[in-house]
């Protein structure tokens, strides 16, 4: 079968004639005809080979999930531990996973959707829901508005019952892609932001203070988005895509009594993880959850890994074997 691979650590995979999985047995593994596997930020850090997994063994096939077909034609997304641990992931024709994993889709689900939202979407959901305990009529703030943890975020916080979401963008295109999701203010991020002066744009933007703030960027933007806040009001950060290191103050985060919590896909259960993915897959069936994708014939995986790993590709690239 043809295969995304890893040669070197650091290096985009390559496609090459790979033999095919053992078949699944059906009870303990099952093999996955795969339709659709994202290209995200973990899979380029895990075959960096500089990840907090160690370096993998090469060669192996990348991908730490995706949705495809079971041998009765049933519709699945599944996860694995590609880059992580000794195996291969994804981005292949066919791949064999533990079957207690697979997560059967409802029908009419799209594939290349719920592939591109993957476990952006369902981190988005809980870091909202179960880690930043939103309830309705709270007003949120979404910071990296225009990726795919922010994007689906926004929609999701109006279907928790939020009564206002402003996002926060870098580009352009993104703060338009906020405002087309539902966003009701939208803000720039810039690179030459401070802390105040970024704060006062926020405030700006918001109808009183925030209740909780959706922060996948940490950095300035997070400790401005900290003074947003009302009394008792919520951070929760699940990424560091603006920095490893915020500056925040302790006058700030006291005088606010401010609860700044993080949260990883790694807490939840394999039960949790798939009754999530579930709700939001109906949810994207319904039209309510999308996200900007692209999807990328096997051929041009390598390309479209380069893109991802320099930051240049602007949409979420789906491979599609």
């Amino acid at each position: 079968m043809r295969a995304a691979t890893i040669i070197a650590c650091g290096q985009p995979p390559v496609v090459v004639e790979r033999p095919a999985p053992p078949p699944g047995d059906g009870a303990v593994t099952v093999t996955v005809t795969v339709t659709a596997a994202p290209i995200t930020p973990l899979d380029v850090l895990c075959a960096s080979g500089t990840s907090y997994f160690g370096a993998p063994a090469v060669p192996y096939v990348p991908g730490v999930q995706g949705v495809g077909t079971l041998p009765d034609g049933t519709a699945v997304w599944f996860p694995t531990d590609a880059g992580m641990r000794p195996g291969d992931g994804s981005m292949a024709e066919r791949v064999t996973v533990p079957a207690s994993t697979v997560v059967r889709l409802p029908a009419g689900a799209d594939h290349r959707l719920v592939a591109a939202l993957g476990l952006s979407a369902v981190a988005a959901w809980q870091a909202l829901t179960w880690r930043g305990e939103l309830r309705p009529g709270e007003q949120v703030l979404v910071l990296g508005g225009g990726g795919v943890v922010g994007q689906a975020a926004i929609q999701l916080a109006r279907i928790a019952g939020a009564r206002r979401v402003v996002a926060a963008c870098r580009s352009g295109a993104a703060r338009d892609r906020a405002a087309a999701l539902g966003a009701d203010a939208v803000v720039a991020l810039h690179d030459t932001d401070d802390v105040p002066a970024l704060a006062r744009r926020l405030q700006e933007a918001t109808d009183g203070p925030v209740d909780l703030v959706l922060d996948p960027l940490f950095g300035v933007p997070a400790a401005a988005a900290l003074r947003t806040l009302r009394r008792g009001g919520r951070l929760v950060n699940l990424g560091s895509a603006a920095g490893e290191v915020a500056p925040l103050d302790s006058a700030t985060l006291r005088s606010g009594s401010l609860r700044v919590l993080g949260y990883t896909n790694t807490e939840l259960s394999a039960e949790e993880k798939a009754a999530t993915m579930r709700y939001l897959a109906g949810h994207a069936i319904a039209g309510r959850l999308v996200v900007d994708h692209e999807p990328v014939p096997l051929d041009g995986v390598g390309a479209a890994w380069a893109a991802q790993a320099a930051g240049t590709a602007a949409r979420r690239l789906v491979v599609v074997p």
